[in-house]
């Protein structure tokens, strides 16, 4: 069961949760959650920032060189297939919302390389739709906490996440969550020491009998 005090814990630790990709436009943010899997925020944060300066618009993204794009990005890995991503999404969006990233599920989900943990960051940033994206910190914490089953899939966890935390708070709890993971609660070697959650914590009750 998931008390207040979880909540109150979470605001203390990480009180102004925010997206750590940076953007100016729409479309910027859609590209730039698309091409954060399998790499850090960092690492596409300085690739955006060459790549939104040297093609400032969608117009310019849709017609630029594919292997431009590439030198660009290639330091975020699996570089080409991101790249005829970029391009691609630059022409649907054009051509079918003028420009615009609509809200809509559906069509984001359709989009080459947006599945639905991009769909959910998208949808929660811009438009403020309560939803959750499992990434690894996310589902590690949800694991680590007992939110979720160890053997759940991503989808599962998103599913438990959203059926026990309010919705009123569940964007929020969304960034909270995986800042949590990101900076305290790592992989290898997790804050133990600072964290409140120790007494609903798996990991810690097994790491520490």
């Amino acid at each position: 069961m998931i008390t207040s005090k979880f909540y109150e814990d979470l605001d203390c630790m990480i009180p102004n949760p925010v997206c750590e990709l940076n953007y100016t436009q729409d479309y910027e943010l859609l590209l730039a959650v698309m091409m954060s899997a399998q790499t850090t925020d960092k690492r596409v944060n300085m690739v955006t920032d060459i790549l939104y300066k040297k093609y400032p618009t969608l117009q310019a993204l849709s017609q630029a060189d594919l292997q431009d794009i590439i030198e660009i990005i290639r330091p975020i890995g699996t570089f080409y297939k991101k790249a005829q991503n970029i391009k691609a999404i630059s022409k649907h969006l054009l051509e079918e919302c003028d420009g615009k990233v609509p809200n809509n599920r559906t069509y984001l989900e359709s989009l080459p390389g947006v599945g639905r943990k991009t769909t959910n960051v998208v949808l929660s940033i811009l438009y403020n739709v309560p939803c959750i994206a499992v990434d690894t910190h996310v589902e590690r914490v949800s694991k680590r906490l007992g939110l979720a089953k160890e053997k759940d899939s991503v989808l599962e966890v998103e599913k438990k996440l959203t059926r026990k935390l309010p919705k009123d708070k569940l964007n929020k709890l969304h960034h909270q969550i995986l800042l949590f993971g990101r900076y305290y609660c790592k992989s290898r070697n997790p804050e133990c020491h600072i964290c409140p959650f120790t007494d609903m914590c798996k990991y810690y009750k097994k790491s520490h009998r």
